[in-house]
């Protein structure tokens, strides 16, 4: 029962075969693919039948079971970490760029100000505004850092 079986499903083969062999040669007459055809065994549309999933899973080879079944799991494991990935809000960028640009224009205006003898953005506090100004800017880069 089991060789015979075994026939059915060698006959059954072959004859598929030699039906995609004729499809492929109908199709692709005169184009030259007919060599590259015979060179892999395969016809491009049964390959790309199976890369497609439109061809029944009962007439793949174990291999190309197994690499539709990885594909499948990829796309899985892909879809699930998108799903799971957090979006920040839309104010996010803007602020810590802000921040940073806002933090080296306090020192930038500090450093001039100081050469010319005034002492701003704050006047009371002295060396303390590079302090201020590299706090804003840490503020910033920190930010950076939880950005998705």
């Amino acid at each position: 029962m089991a060789e015979h079986q075994l026939h059915d499903d060698e006959d059954e083969a072959v004859d598929e075969a030699k039906e995609t062999q004729a499809d492929a040669e109908n199709k692709t007459a005169g184009t030259g693919e007919d060599a590259e055809d015979e060179e892999y065994g395969l016809s491009m549309d049964k390959v790309e039948a199976v890369l497609n999933e439109s061809v029944d899973k009962k007439h793949m080879t174990p291999q190309m079971r197994r690499i539709v079944q990885r594909q499948e799991e990829n796309t899985r494991r892909v879809e699930d970490t998108i799903k799971s990935t957090k979006a920040n809000p839309r104010w996010f960028v803007p602020l810590f760029v802000t921040l940073m640009v806002v933090g080296l224009i306090w020192i930038v205006v500090y450093y001039i100000a100081s050469t010319r003898g005034n002492v701003f953005p704050i006047p009371g506090i002295g060396n303390w505004n590079l302090a201020v100004g590299f706090g804003i800017l840490l503020v910033g880069f920190l930010m950076t850092m939880w950005w998705h």
